[in-house]
């Protein structure tokens, strides 16, 4: 009982708003710009946190990059030499930098991956904004239009469509 009671009050609540949105219309398109500006927004500031993470594992790769190589030549060197102790901790370094490498890589796809989703999710949803907003712009230019007709045609009414003749005053 009580919920169908809330369903009647949130009709005549939608109903009002309804015809306030009707007779004012630019105050709607201005809500509508100002909720795009704030999606924008929300949506730049997610993809620049998103794009640093990206930069951050760039930049993991690329120092585990150089020092894939180094850690090799360092075994590699220490075996010839016959240093068994340090060629072993540089290899056990090198089998840790190749798996934290190949972790770093497959997280960096992921989040380019991610990013262009979140990209084309953000441009999605403002061209679905823009199209509302340009929707609202026409229902307000017809709205101006048909105000204007019908101030033309009360002009219209009021005007003396004929001339009388003589005994007319």
């Amino acid at each position: 009982m009580f919920k169908r009671i809330a369903n009647l009050f949130r009709g005549f609540i939608g109903l009002f708003v309804s015809g306030a949105e009707r007779r004012n219309p630019e105050a709607l398109l201005e809500v509508e710009k100002e909720n795009l500006r704030k999606q924008i927004a929300n949506y730049n500031q997610g993809l620049a946190a998103h794009a640093g993470l990206c930069e951050r594992l760039m930049t993991q790769v690329r120092k585990l990059e150089t020092e894939e190589p180094d850690m090799g030549a360092k075994t590699a060197a220490n075996l010839r030499v016959g240093n068994r102790e340090a060629a072993g901790n540089h290899a056990l370094r090198l089998q840790t930098v190749q798996r934290e490498l190949a972790e770093n890589r497959t997280q960096l796809e992921q989040a380019e991956t991610t990013y262009e989703e979140l990209i084309k999710a953000r441009d999605v949803s403002i061209r679905a904004a823009q199209a509302k907003i340009e929707e609202l712009k026409n229902s307000l230019d017809d709205l101006k239009i048909k105000k204007a007709t019908a101030e033309l045609t009360e002009m219209a009414s009021g005007m003396i469509s004929s001339i009388g003749g003589s005994g007319d005053t």
